[in-house]
């Protein structure tokens, strides 16, 4: 691993090969092919260089993760070790509550299921739609990762919309030059978790596979919270020249959840690990098939195509939000049985196509570099729920007479999209950029309210320019000053348009939310021991949608409300710094200290509005998270300390109310310990995750999974061995 993370050093942005000279004799000497990735890292975390597989990086802050290097609960995605150096990286831990997949979000955005980023997989979209219902339910199981991308918001210009940015989960490849590969990978941990991973890969003549299977278990640290889901992953390359290739994916989750709903405050300080219901389920089966094809036609040009077919689905069995979190889920004394169920459930399918080219051209006596390309979507939606369901406790989605809504949204996008490397010198490169997006939604179908039944007929064409502009000076090889504007925007998707259960509401006027991001930065690696990326960020959020507590006037109960609450500010610091300390003293050491540092500085704040000066909901102020590394050939440990700073859950900035979406989120502390040993072809794999036991948690919820407060998870332990064959 050592070898390649220093071979990450080269300053290519194409994939390329280079000779690692070898010496055999005082006459002879031997060339060792070394596969060059297109960026750049000391320890784990890296950079992109200007482009990468007609891909345009240049002035944008971005960061890949090599999961590979990483001591970290690969086993359950644990998301705060493996993604945790990210600065300014908020994630909603509720795999206590029902999910597998924890939400992320940067800047003070919202974490919930991702919905504020572009979750990709090998380039293309994983969620269900990226405009819709932009909620990431799957993402891959980190042993079958080998890296992470992330670009900021400057990333709307190639890859859409999205404020957060864009995330990019990479599998892993076919082994080089072995016909055939085994891995094998099993954990055993705290509350009942087993986690069984095995990969297959390999090489022949022209031809290269790759594919794995998980499956995993859980009782679940709350009651009534065990899980158990089974991802797998397959890819198929074919090679017939030096210039072309082509390939088919297809990745598939099945799952079982079983929900423990939310708590009151007063609950959780009492004990964070009770259950109020015993008879809430979920299912969200997932399924994407890809095909793509990859030309070079010569040196300087590159062109690719990518289509995408995902079909998948959501089915909910639960005691609904009624009564909020003191509504206890229990046996009617008057009837002798339980109340009916409440089922919904959904049916997601989209197909995207995304063309891109690059080519590299002398411009003066400089080369300059255009990448562009055009995407098309369609999506298709079909949501029903507010079904009564049976008084059962099973998984049983059946129903007794009809929906309380049946609705069918579809969304068409069409989105070309070009930017250009100009160089001026060798050290000062300028990269205007433009994306025109093009929207289409529908609603059909009906709705019950008040007993009235509804039947929407909505149809909505927009229009989205978006300009953005990236800047990057390199005083050093090794290091650059970059800054970057991009604008973007947010669509209302089908989840802001519906409320999905009875006590939250919409509002009918709501707006497309629209703004821009802007960074500047200054990052590097220093030999072998300093990697860097110190920078500002400010972002401005109109018609940003929000959830708010209001009072009906005739019933006099609270309820929540989504609506555009008004416009908001981002703007803060983001640092990310690792120094390893016997690097520093002897560049050839062959052992590894290190301690790094991603801190993060968020004012996040309404500037307009009934709420103009609060702090925009799920915003923690300061995220600081430290780690102490130690390495060897064999050995590898690290030991990170998570701090995430108090948050609220709504615009109100209230500490306490009856509404379970409205309160308080305390700062909380979280450590956590992992370690490896490798030997020739084994691993032994230990750790331990939340060290002190603190009770904490990341999320309050007015429904689903809830309602009320979502616990995290307490002190776990985990130990695992692998195997390479």
């Amino acid at each position: 691993m050592h070898k390649i993370v220093t071979a990450l050093f080269a300053t290519l942005c194409f994939r390329a090969v280079i000779a690692q000279q070898v010496k055999i004799s005082d006459s002879a000497k031997i060339l060792k092919e070394v596969i060059l990735t297109g960026y750049k890292t000391v320890n784990g975390v890296g950079h992109f260089l200007e482009s990468k597989d007609g891909i345009i990086y240049a002035g944008k802050k971005n960061e890949v993760i090599l999961v590979d290097s990483l001591d970290a609960n690969k086993a359950v995605n644990n998301t705060r070790q493996i993604l945790g150096r990210i600065p300014g990286l908020n994630i909603v831990e509720t795999e206590s509550g029902g999910f597998t997949a924890n939400g992320i979000a940067t800047r003070g955005l919202n974490p919930i299921q991702s919905i504020e980023m572009n979750t990709r997989q090998n380039g293309y979209n994983i969620s269900a739609d990226i405009f819709g219902y932009n909620e990431a339910y799957y993402i891959p199981p980190m042993e079958g990762v080998s890296r992470i991308e992330m670009v900021r918001g400057a990333s709307s210009l190639q890859f859409g919309s999205q404020f957060g940015g864009l995330v990019n989960y990479v599998t892993k490849d076919a082994p080089v030059n072995k016909p055939f590969e085994f891995t094998t990978s099993q954990t055993v941990g705290s509350f009942g978790l087993f986690n069984s991973f095995n990969s297959i890969g390999g090489n022949y003549k022209k031809i290269s596979y790759y594919g794995f299977l998980q499956y995993r278990y859980i009782d679940g640290y709350r009651p009534n919270s065990r899980q158990w889901q089974l991802s797998g992953f397959g890819k198929f390359q074919y090679k017939p020249s030096s210039k072309t290739n082509v390939g088919v994916e297809y990745s598939v989750l099945r799952n079982k959840i079983k929900m423990p709903g939310g708590l009151t405050d007063s609950m959780f300080e009492a004990n964070p690990k009770a259950s109020t219901r015993a008879r809430n389920w979920l299912k969200s089966p997932w399924n994407v098939v890809t095909a793509y094809a990859n030309f070079t036609p010569s040196v300087n040009t590159t062109i690719s195509i990518k289509t995408t077919y995902l079909f998948s689905n959501r089915s909910l069995v639960w005691r609904n939000e009624d009564g909020g979190p003191e509504a206890f889920d229990e046996i009617d004394p008057a009837t002798g049985t339980y109340v009916p169920r409440e089922v919904g459930r959904e049916d997601m399918h989209n197909s995207t196509t995304e063309l891109r080219f690059s080519n590299i051209y002398s411009l003066g006596k400089q080369k300059s570099t255009i990448g562009g390309g055009i995407r098309y979507s369609y999506a298709w939606f079909k949501r029903q729920g507010g079904g009564e369901g049976t008084t059962n406790s099973d998984f049983d989605l059946s129903i007794a007479g009809n929906w309380g809504y049946d609705l069918d949204f579809t969304t068409t996008n069409i989105a070309p999209f070009v930017e250009n490397i100009f160089r001026i010198g060798d050290k000062f490169t300028i990269t205007p950029g433009f994306r025109f997006e093009y929207l289409k939604s529908t609603a059909k179908g009906y709705k019950i309210v008040d007993n009235a039944k509804q039947t929407p007929d909505e149809n909505r064409t927009r229009t989205f320019p978006l300009f953005g502009t990236g800047l990057e000076f390199k005083p050093t090889h090794n290091t650059s000053i970059y800054g970057n504007f991009s604008q973007a925007y947010r669509p209302i998707d089908y989840s802001q348009l519906e409320p999905f259960g009875i006590t939250s509401r919409i509002d009918p006027n709501l707006k497309d939310a629209y703004g821009f991001n802007a960074d500047v930065g200054y990052r590097g690696t220093v030999k072998n021991f300093l990697n860097f990326d110190i920078g500002g960020f400010y972002m401005g959020y109109n018609n940003r949608t929000g959830v708010l507590v209001k009072t009906d006037t005739v019933t006099g109960t609270n309820y929540s409300i989504r609506k555009n609450i008004a416009n908001s500010v981002h703007k803060g610091i983001e640092s990310y710094v690792e120094f390893n300390l016997l690097k520093y003293l002897n560049t050839k050491s062959k052992y590894g200290l290190s301690i790094f540092n991603s801190f993060a500085y968020i004012n996040a704040k309404y500037t307009t509005g009934e709420f103009k000066g609060n702090r925009v909901e799920a915003a923690a102020k300061t995220i600081n998270r430290v780690g102490l590394i130690f390495s060897d050939k064999y050995f590898s440990t690290t030991f990170q300390v998570n701090y995430v700073g108090d948050a609220y859950g709504d615009a109100s900035n209230i500490k306490t109310s009856q509404d379970p979406i409205a309160g308080y989120i305390p700062a909380y502390t979280v450590l956590d310990l992992s370690a490896t040993y490798k030997y020739k072809n084994y691993a032994l794999k230990i750790g331990s995750n939340n060290l002190t036991d603190k009770a904490y948690f990341t999320r309050r919820t007015d429904e689903y999974p809830g309602p009320g407060i979502i616990p995290s998870i307490g002190r776990s332990f985990y130990v695992g061995i692998s195997a390479k064959f």
